[in-house]
């Protein structure tokens, strides 16, 4: 890996250093019930991203105190393996993944119908296989897959997609040489039909009109990205027919 004065990662064509153009997405590809013992479970394979999710429940909160009696309590754990980067991570939680595991929760629980399940919890183990850039959308988005698979009722699945400034443009979907040498990454999800977003952050400096040119291009890509999330779920209940 070099450093950001010797990393060209837009070239004089145009393209990036992956070879994408600006709002090319990298390939992806979603699988539903990928785990037996799991109530819903997701694979997502993302440009270099490969995330394993798993759901349990609805199911009767515990210990009891931590129960809500109006609503059921959406608990997302967003953990990387410490194979899934180049430089071994130390295994466990650490400050980065609670703060991701807290706004997967929040943006999770916009999209489910939590009133319909008083005193319970809904689990979501999201698992970083391997990690290259993106992940906390990637796992967000995979997620929403699984609580489908598993039955839980939603308002919408969420979708999102990331944008951010490289070399002075912006671009769409940052792979990882992007993430860590670009001026800004922007990730962003929302509820797929209403637009509602439910998880936004930023990391650098963006000006209002480049603001608006990355979520433009985040929102016509989650349009692509729903289609994906979709077809993935209608093979599942395909297969459960014994259709081909």
């Amino acid at each position: 890996m070099g450093t950001p004065s010797d990393i060209k990662l837009i070239d004089e064509n145009g393209l990036r250093v992956d070879g994408r153009t600006p709002e090319q997405l990298r390939p992806i590809k979603i699988q539903t019930d990928v785990l037996n013992r799991a109530d819903g479970s997701a694979y997502i394979e993302w440009g270099g991203n490969k995330i394993m999710v798993a759901v349990y429940g609805p199911r009767e909160a515990y210990p009891r105190h931590t129960q809500d009696i109006e609503r059921a309590i959406v608990k997302a754990r967003y953990n990387m393996a410490a194979f899934s980067v180049d430089e071994r991570k130390k295994p466990g939680p650490d400050r980065r993944s609670v703060e991701i595991s807290k706004v997967i929760s929040e943006a999770l629980q916009a999209a489910i119908l939590v009133e319909q399940f008083p005193r319970a919890q809904i689990d979501v183990f999201i698992e970083v296989l391997q990690a290259d850039a993106g992940t906390r959308i990637a796992g967000l988005t995979a997620a929403s897959v699984a609580l489908a698979a598993a039955g839980v009722p939603m308002r919408d699945l969420v979708v999102g997609c990331t944008a951010g400034k490289v070399d002075g443009q912006i671009v769409l979907d940052l792979c990882r040489e992007e993430d860590n040498f670009g001026q800004a990454d922007l990730p962003m999800a929302i509820l797929a039909r209403s637009g509602k977003v439910v998880l936004i952050q930023m990391d650098g400096d963006l000006t209002t009109e480049e603001f608006d040119r990355a979520t433009s291009m985040i929102l016509n890509a989650t349009k692509r990205i729903n289609q994906i999330q979709r077809e993935a779920l209608q093979g599942k209940y395909i297969a459960e027919q014994g259709g081909e």
